[in-house]
């Protein structure tokens, strides 16, 4: 059961991808936004080739839980995604995944530059590895 996680900002989308198991997430790089039936074309044809079964779109909740632009405009992309990819789109609360991604990279030293093409896409590592251990829980 392969799944792949994804964090959607507002210019790029970090990409994560599940082992065949469902158990372990890593990283798939990071696209680059262009339009919604661009990216979520190339996302399908992704989800496609790699084999997954469900796609986990983090969104961005305020810190009270309510939704803002940011969350509104990601839950748009979610359901064309799931139009685009025909399989089931979930969305995952992703609360200060950006930020703990941060945290880890600064703590690894890296700079600026590097964190920033690294950041999305560890926040979809995150985001998908958050899933994948609640979803294993719920299984249980």
């Amino acid at each position: 059961m392969r799944v792949m996680g994804l964090d959607v900002g507002e210019k790029r989308i970090g990409v994560a991808l599940s082992d065949e198991t469902g158990t372990i997430a890593q990283g798939k790089g990071v696209l680059r936004r262009r339009t919604l039936e661009e990216d979520t074309k190339h996302l399908a044809e992704k989800a496609r080739e790699w084999g997954v079964v469900r796609i986990v779109v983090g969104l961005p909740l305020n810190m009270n839980g309510t939704e803002g632009e940011q969350a509104r405009a990601v839950r748009e992309f979610a359901q064309a995604l799931e139009g685009a990819a025909g399989i089931p789109v979930e969305l995952w609360d992703e609360r200060l995944t950006s930020a703990e991604a941060e945290r880890v990279l600064l703590e690894a030293d890296l700079s600026r530059r590097k964190r920033k093409g690294l950041r999305d896409e560890l926040a979809a590592v995150l985001i998908l590895q958050s899933w994948l251990d609640a979803y294993r829980d719920r299984a249980v």
